[in-house]
C-alpha cells in the first residue's frame, strides 16, 4: 500500500496552530494576520459570519490533511469555536505536539 495511506500524525506546536488559524482567517476576511489576536471573538471582534467560519474550517482541514489523514473539525465542535483561541486549542488538541 502507498505510504501516504498510513501516515501518522505529524504534530504541530501551539504556535504553528495559531499561525495556521490566523493566516487562513486573514485570507478569508481580507485583513492582515497581525490584526487578529488570539482572544478575538469571531463574531464580535472580527465580524466573521457563519460562512467565514465554514471557510476557515475547510481551509484548516485541507491544510492539515497533509499532516493527518482524515483530519476533520466535527460539526459539534464548530459550534463551540467562538474565539481564535478556541480554534487554536481545538487544532492543537487534535494534531498538536505534546506540550
Amino acid at each position: 500500500m502507498p505510504a501516504e495511506t498510513h501516515m501518522e500524525q505529524s504534530p504541530i506546536t501551539r504556535d504553528e496552530a495559531l499561525e495556521l488559524v490566523r493566516d487562513r482567517l486573514a485570507d478569508i476576511l481580507e485583513i492582515e494576520p497581525r490584526q487578529i489576536k488570539e482572544g478575538d471573538s469571531f463574531a464580535d471582534d472580527l465580524d466573521a459570519d457563519s460562512l467565514a467560519l465554514i471557510e476557515l474550517v475547510e481551509a484548516i482541514e485541507e491544510e492539515l490533511s497533509d499532516r493527518t489523514v482524515g483530519f476533520r473539525i466535527e460539526d459539534e465542535a464548530l459550534q463551540d469555536l467562538k474565539t481564535v483561541r478556541d480554534a487554536v486549542d481545538y487544532v492543537h488538541e487534535q494534531v498538536g505536539a505534546d506540550s
